[in-house]
């Protein structure tokens, strides 16, 4: 029902996610109209009339503990219809060799690749700004760190959103089932380039991974051409000595 308000789910756990939102949208929704109507009602029945004085009421015990009790109830079984998704997506880490590094900092996004060895901190790593690069129908595992301020890592399409904390790195992971370019937003008030903070991520097919990979991540630079040999200043010819006059 409320597909056509949300944005467009492409990620493998976005259902579960998106379950979760309506059944906590049509709770509050229903607490919403009821709330109102009573006091809509409350609104005539009470009004000033002629006549009428103010009478003086305690209060209704059992109405008391029934609307406290009930939402209690009401967030123990929310809690309990989001164990299994919040286990999946939070507790759980799919094997994956597609890692990242994301260090987000004010006000930018750093999107680091390992190299050929596979291992981050190493000369052969390859770092972006602002834009991540990843295959559909792939599990991306981000390393996620912040390098000053708390961040939020959040792609609506996703359904992910994850703080970066300072002097913590927390894994999230995330697979796209659609190609697009995905606004990627920092979730965080982090300071007065907040509004400014944002990247894209890149879902791209295989293959048009594997050419940007290519083009941007394995490429080698092409070698340095070997300076041109100085030449050699000419040997100087030997003076002929000329006979002594006498």
């Amino acid at each position: 029902m409320l597909d056509w308000w949300l944005p467009e789910n492409v990620s493998t756990y976005g259902q579960e996610i998106d379950w979760l939102f309506h059944l906590i949208y049509y709770i509050t929704g229903v607490t919403f109209v009821l709330v109102f109507v009573t006091m809509l009602v409350f609104i005539v029945m009470y009004r000033d009339r002629p006549g009428r004085r103010a009478k003086y009421t305690h209060g209704n015990t059992t109405l008391e503990i029934v609307w406290t009790v009930v939402p209690a109830l009401i967030l123990v079984i929310l809690t309990i219809l989001s164990v299994p998704a919040w286990s999946r997506i939070k507790m759980t880490m799919p094997e994956t060799d597609f890692v990242v590094e994301v260090t987000a900092k004010q006000f930018n996004w750093q999107v680091t690749y390992p190299g050929a060895d596979g291992k981050f901190g190493t000369a052969d790593d390859k770092t972006l700004l602002d834009e991540m690069h990843v295959p559909v129908n792939k599990v991306v595992r981000v390393h996620l760190k912040s390098q000053d301020v708390i961040h939020s890592f959040f792609v609506p399409q996703f359904r992910m959103k994850q703080d970066a904390v300072p002097g913590r790195e927390i894994r999230q992971w995330f697979e796209a089932t659609k190609p697009g370019r995905y606004e990627w937003p920092c979730a965080e008030l982090c300071g007065f380039g907040h509004s400014g903070m944002r990247g894209w991520i890149y879902v791209h097919t295989p293959d048009e991974y594997g050419k940007w990979a290519a083009e941007n991540l394995t490429a080698q630079a092409a070698p340095a051409a070997a300076p041109a040999e100085e030449p050699k200043p000419a040997a100087a010819e030997p003076k002929k000595e000329g006979k002594a006059k006498k």
